[in-house]
């Protein structure tokens, strides 16, 4: 008799380990991106569909998601919910991306699911095998509420395999992957737009006409969001910069909305307790500010809080990015001509080198090295790529 996966675990020693998991994933095999739903879809089906047991608060958006999705699991575990939080990209550890009641999978469940998953026959990429998993492991632990995030777009998404929610969430919108998503913000929106479902909400701050066609077509409410927040609440949430506020009437809506048993008082709570690193984190003893802010709308929202928060204080960056954004436009907006500028090469696939990072930027600008000290004297921001910022060791 075949011995059920959930009992298997407990009972097989022999499996892989998470430093060969890791290698599977980042394999030429697996690590690239094929949007599309069929070989999820078929994977699933082995496993026995999983996603159809669970309930979801379903996010897309260019920019603003991942706050928006720590936010709602940060209020809904103080609630008294068992929560799964589903994220990406990660900042130091894979598990970093699956969480239950705000603690990670641990890395010997990683491994053994990574196995799993790539045993049933069906070849898929990286953020399927990862969803693939997110799906098994919410299900295995009996989470209430899980909060997803798609990982690119919406309508293709491997997150997009579930087929209700309880709403969908559309944040920010802007000009990114536009060789894959469009290259206008309404073909963009269209894409986001795929995550509602029929007769489940959505709930967005953003106006555009494909979202609202998605809306009606799925006869599904639409509810527009201001970006004013009660300032109990906006005065309670840990996380800064004034871009969060619009992340925060989001949530509060869909609190307010689904949950009529969450009071104010839990709402505080939770939000005193967000925990999101990396965007517009601050560290007081370094006088370091992290943001992994990836594209143009993300350095605007950087550069912003910067002239409201710190408009008179000296600033020093290392900056660095991926070819395939615009990178050119980001350094426009985020840099002066008296700001100290590193430009950092990191080692990654598709990373900017200093060369063409030096040739792009309109000011005078010096190669990072690993190995240089931030001092305190000025005010010092990390910001540009997620895969830039884990392997720097002064943010460890």
């Amino acid at each position: 008799m075949k011995m059920d996966f959930n009992k298997r675990l407990l009972y097989d020693k022999t499996m892989i380990s998470y430093e060969k998991a890791i290698e599977i994933l980042t394999s030429n095999d697996n690590f690239y991106i094929d949007l599309g739903l069929d070989r999820i879809r078929l994977a699933l089906k082995k496993l026995g569909n999983p996603q159809d047991e669970l309930k979801y608060i379903h996010v897309a958006g260019t920019n603003g998601k991942g706050s928006v999705c720590a936010t709602l699991e940060s209020i809904l575990r103080t609630a008294g919910y068992k929560t799964g939080l589903y994220t990406s990209p990660h900042i130091w550890e894979y598990t970093e991306r699956i969480q239950v009641g705000g603690k990670c999978i641990s890395k010997e469940d990683f491994a053994k699911y990574v196995e799993q998953i790539t045993s049933v026959g069906v070849h898929l990429t990286e953020f399927e095998i990862l969803t693939v998993m997110m799906f098994l492991y919410f299900k295995e632990q009996g989470v209430d509420i899980a909060v997803i995030e798609t990982g690119l777009g919406g309508r293709l998404d491997a997150t997009n395999v579930i087929k209700e929610n309880l709403c969908s969430i559309i944040t920010q919108i802007d000009l990114d992957h536009t060789d894959r998503l469009g290259n206008t913000k309404d073909e963009i929106a269209y894409e986001k737009a795929g995550i509602i479902k029929p007769n489940c909400p959505v709930i967005t701050s953003m106006g555009y006409e494909p979202i609202r066609d998605k809306a009606d077509e799925c006869d599904s409410m639409f509810i527009l969001v201001s970006p004013f927040v009660p300032e109990k609440f906006a005065d309670a949430l840990s996380l800064k910069g004034k871009h969060q506020l619009d992340n925060l009437a989001l949530v509060i809506t869909a609190i307010n909305y689904l949950f009529k048993d969450i009071t104010d008082e839990q709402i505080i709570e939770g939000l005193k307790n967000v925990h999101h690193p990396c965007r517009f984190e601050y560290l007081e003893d370094k006088n370091l500010i992290i943001d992994a802010c990836h594209n143009p709308n993300g350095v605007q929202a950087l550069r912003d809080n910067l002239d409201f928060y710190y408009p008179n204080q000296e600033r020093r960056f290392v900056f660095g990015a991926l070819r395939r954004k615009d990178y050119k436009k980001m350094m426009e907006i985020l840099f002066r001509e008296r700001d100290e500028i590193y430009l950092n090469e990191f080692d990654y696939p598709d990373a900017c080198t200093f060369e063409e990072l030096k040739q792009a930027c309109p000011y005078t600008t010096k190669k990072y090295d690993n190995n240089f000290i931030l001092t305190p004297d000025k005010l010092n921001i990390i910001c540009g790529s997620f895969y830039m910022i884990s392997g720097l060791t002064v943010v460890k």
